[in-house]
């Protein structure tokens, strides 16, 4: 059981002038941010945070659920600021109760962010600068961690979750967390200013094409020839920068994929969230201490083409295994997809021809432009714009080649036409009524007539601001 005895011995009291007094809108992190319940360090609460882990038997605080633990603490958080005379409210003994309990078997202030549904990433540079994202922007926080061993406690916590470790002999950790957010660590001496922790959150809910339509991300005519391609079995690259929503797209992309199908993801760190019912999922695994054990994507990949898979889809292309991707998709994978870190649909191109000389060095260049030309389909060009709303802002067919350059054909983009009165971006999605290239594939799937009629609708419709 929990010790409730007064072992306060010689512990200094602390400065009651000096407690914390602040009210919980004053701890919200940022204005306009939900409100965060996270007690704002002072001698007083510290006294009482290392008073009541030290009446915890740990032994048995880990056998006991978070809520009875939540109960005993805030008994304890009770009684230690009576017995003192400290000046903490109702309010602020429950946040300090709370603190505790995220603290003893959760992630510390982290848990306030990663409840919060509104938060998208969470980056944390050192023990006292917090920023998250909501709604596309960076906003600081006033979260803040004890100091920088509280946050190397909080990473090494992560590490052990997964099997790894986090130290100076091993300073860098890419894991996830029990929910499936994405989590990268670095530390020193990598790191300057001290630990630095970035979580790309899980989603909890799918966006689908019409939250796409309704966000302003894009226009109907474009959701439906994006639907038609992947119900067609079109090869898809979506490509964009850091944050654009790649992985977001692809998801929504493959629930159009027929249940039918047998479907194998690779990723580094898994994030797709398929809904379909014959889906193997397959992770790459790093090196270990000693070098070795490491299973790369170009592995996995290779191991797909011996598992009879209808459909590939890997989580981002980075390396050498673009070439066995490109030789899935020509060797009758059809359907399959990927993302790839590109600025544009002929930048995402380039990307793809450098990494497969990564592994075919000697492969004349001609023949690897030749092999992506035969295998991609469709580039999907995806931005974060600067009011934080991340659009599609090009689909480019690959037509083929001719001499030493590959054909692009763009059939929708995004024209700028300026900015609201509330700052966000005002555009519109205009197609170029081109008949494709793979325009025989949609008219095997009896879909083609529904493609020429996206791609040449009646009115252009602006996108939502």
């Amino acid at each position: 059981m929990l010790t409730f005895g007064k072992r306060i011995g010689t512990i200094p009291l602390p400065d009651l002038s000096q407690a914390t007094t602040q009210s919980t809108a004053e701890n919200a992190g940022t204005t306009n941010a939900p409100v965060q319940t996270q007690s704002e360090s002072s001698p007083a609460t510290d006294f009482i945070r290392d008073e009541v882990l030290q009446r915890i038997e740990p032994a048995v605080a880990v056998h006991m659920s978070q809520a009875d633990l939540s109960v005993r603490v805030n008994l304890l958080v009770a009684e230690i600021a009576s017995e003192r005379r400290l000046l903490l409210n109702r309010q602020e003994q429950q946040n300090l109760g709370h603190d505790i309990v995220d603290d003893m078997v959760g992630l510390g202030p982290l848990e306030i962010l990663l409840r919060d549904d509104t938060v998208s990433d969470i980056l944390i540079n050192g023990a006292h600068m917090i920023y998250v994202e909501r709604r596309g922007k960076l906003q600081l926080t006033k979260l803040q961690f004890r100091n920088d061993a509280h946050v190397l406690h909080v990473a090494q916590r992560i590490a052990s979750a997964v099997g790894r470790r986090i130290d100076e002999s091993s300073p860098m950790l890419d894991a996830r967390l029990k929910d499936g957010s994405r989590v990268n660590v670095v530390i020193a001496p990598l790191s300057l200013k001290g630990p630095c922790i970035s979580i790309r959150k899980f989603s909890k809910s799918a966006i689908d094409f019409t939250k796409y339509v309704q966000f302003g991300s894009m226009s109907k005519e474009l959701a439906r020839a994006l639907e038609i391609a992947a119900r067609s079995r079109l090869n898809i690259i979506v490509s964009g920068g850091t944050g654009s929503g790649k992985t977001t797209l692809l998801n929504a992309l493959s629930s159009f994929i027929e249940h039918s199908d047998r479907i194998i993801t690779i990723e580094d760190t898994a994030e797709l969230q398929l809904q379909q019912r014959h889906v193997v999922q397959l992770e790459t695994r790093p090196q270990n201490i000693e070098g070795h054990g490491e299973i790369s994507q170009r592995d996995l990949l290779r191991n797909a083409l011996r598992m009879r898979p209808d459909r590939i889809i890997v989580g981002e292309v980075r390396g050498p295994e673009c070439f066995d991707m490109m030789q899935a998709m020509n060797t009758g994978h059809d359907g399959s997809m990927s993302t790839i870190h590109a600025n544009s649909g002929r930048d995402a191109l380039a990307r793809m021809e450098n990494m497969m000389l990564m592994a075919a060095a000697n492969l004349p260049i001609q023949a690897i432009k030749a092999q992506i030309a035969s295998a991609i389909d469709l580039i999907v060009q995806t931005a974060r714009m600067r009011d934080g709303v991340r659009r599609v802002t090009e689909v480019v067919e690959v037509v083929g080649i001719e001499g030493d350059v590959i054909s692009l054909e763009t059939l929708f983009a995004f024209q700028y036409q300026g900015e609201n009165p509330d700052g966000s971006v005002r555009g519109v999605f205009v197609s170029s009524n081109l008949r494709p290239r793979f325009l025989p594939r949609l008219e095997y799937f009896g879909l083609s007539d529904a493609f020429l009629a996206a791609l040449a609708p009646p009115k252009v419709e602006h996108a939502a601001s």
